[in-house]
């Protein structure tokens, strides 16, 4: 199949600015790993974690390839929106001061202090604690990247070019980290988030859209529409929540803290689930807003453009909700 820049383009250019974003953070703590226990073990713990992934991806993508097309875009569209509403959300609440900005070199000094409270490094030919810090880093970090190549991937049967954007991003943020050995600290990582929730956002709703049924003016380029809808919804938002956040009563909307989970295995399904729900309300409106429009298209099946229209503007009141009701409680 020939691959023209209109279908290809923004999923390996959203690929790109995810990954880097991944492993900008998963650099971070590699750096402070390789600074207090030494670079031998932290390396050996960040390839190994790399390989993993990427059999990850070329396993998870053989087998999708027998899927049917509009199961696969409906229920990766579906997860793609929790996931990219989640990123656009937060950026949002971010740059209108609501949620604290993440800090590279915060916690790069953080990570460093606490590797070395435990204790001297070890002498052993694989530093265990270095090992395991980096390989836990690097899969974390990436499972993120995972999810992202292979829904930009199999949503549009494009996995080589979304695999190739996390690839191109990989090997410019391990160059820079070679060659700065510190931290990234000036990568503006909350604007690389909002544009990624941005693109995220509209590859979800466009694959929801069609796998429901729904004929999109424009064909892919109708893409391109949306994530302009998306912006222009988010950088409003911005305002509003900076509005809100001034009006609200001081102490109100303090953050609750989460509980600790109960084991390791508690702890990876908190991490898997915390993908994809920030916010329970927005991602149940999400899950009820597209099967609500599989539902009624499966019975009264609509191909026009205002079919499409009604449908996609549900996602961005989705998220005007969620993220004004969180600027009212900050």
């Amino acid at each position: 199949m020939i691959l023209d820049w209109t279908s290809s383009g923004p999923s390996v250019l959203a690929s790109f600015m995810a990954s880097m974003v991944e492993f900008v953070e998963a650099l971070t703590i590699v750096l402070a790993v390789g600074v207090v226990r030494g670079w031998r073990s932290a390396l050996l713990g960040t390839a190994a974690g790399v390989v993993v992934l990427a059999a990850l991806v070329l396993a998870l993508g053989q087998s999708l390839s027998g899927v049917p097309l509009p199961v696969l875009q409906l229920v990766v569209g579906v997860l793609l929106l929790m996931f990219g509403m989640r990123w656009l959300r937060k950026a949002v609440l971010r740059a209108a001061g609501v949620l604290p900005l993440h800090d590279e070199a915060e916690a790069f000094a953080k990570e460093t202090e606490s590797l070395r409270r435990q204790g001297g490094v070890a002498r052993a030919a694989i530093d265990k604690i270095a090992f395991i810090t980096t390989f836990k880093t690097v899969m974390l970090e990436g499972i993120e990247v995972v999810f992202i190549v292979i829904a930009l991937g199999a949503g549009g049967r494009l996995l080589v070019p979304a695999s190739v954007g996390a690839g191109l991003a990989l090997v410019l943020v391990v160059v820079l980290g070679l060659a700065l050995h510190r931290p990234l600290a000036r990568v503006p990582e909350n604007a690389l988030k909002f544009g990624v929730g941005v693109m995220l956002a509209a590859f979800g709703t466009f694959w929801v859209g069609e796998g429901v049924g729904l004929e999109w003016p424009g064909a892919d380029a109708a893409i391109l529409a949306l994530m302009a809808v998306f912006l222009l919804v988010s950088l409003a938002l911005v305002k509003v929540c900076q509005r809100l956040r001034r009006a609200a009563p001081a102490g109100d909307g303090k953050p609750v803290p989460k509980p600790a989970a109960s084991g390791p295995l508690a702890g990876v399904a908190a991490e898997l689930f915390g993908l994809f729900v920030d916010d329970v309300w927005l991602a149940a409106g999400i899950v009820i807003w597209a099967l609500g429009a599989w539902s009624v298209e499966a019975r009264y099946p609509l191909m026009s453009a205002g079919a499409c229209l009604l449908f996609a503007s549900g996602m961005p009141a989705l998220l005007a909700f969620s993220a004004l009701r969180r600027a009212a409680r900050a």
